[in-house]
């Protein structure tokens, strides 16, 4: 099976001996440090805050690799809040039906009113335009 994997016989039976690294145990020790942290959070928390968490805690690690074990374990943080679908507030828009039915020549003044306003981009910002 060595000779098939391409793995030396003596690198097998190390690894039988201690299949994890200290490395390894130290990360997966502070792996579940991190997603307690987390998840006393509210599953809010980045690396960042989960880095200052361990810190005040009086573990000994770096930003660099608190964020690449949060990538690993996929602990993500929360940007934002989801909205609610459809709970926005306010009354729904009235559309008014269309009088003039685009007949625009009038028999006498005060008749019908026509409105428009449109945003006009210039070096200072926008320029509103109003017609009436």
């Amino acid at each position: 099976m060595c000779r098939l994997l391409r793995v030396h016989p003596s690198g097998f039976y190390a690894w039988l001996k201690s299949p994890l690294s200290r490395r390894a145990n130290e990360d997966k020790r502070q792996t579940d440090l991190l997603l307690k942290a987390w998840e006393e959070s509210g599953k809010v928390y980045g690396y960042r805050k989960l880095h200052d968490d361990l810190i005040d805690q009086g573990e000994m690690c770096c930003p660099n690799r608190i964020a690449r074990l949060t990538r690993l374990a996929g602990i993500k943080a929360q940007i934002g809040y989801k909205r609610r679908p459809g709970i926005y507030g306010g009354r729904p828009a009235v559309a008014i039906d269309n009088t003039l039915d685009r007949q625009f020549d009038v028999a006498a003044p005060d008749k019908a009113w026509v409105t428009d306003i449109t945003y006009i981009r210039s070096c200072e910002g926008f320029a509103y335009l109003a017609v009436i």
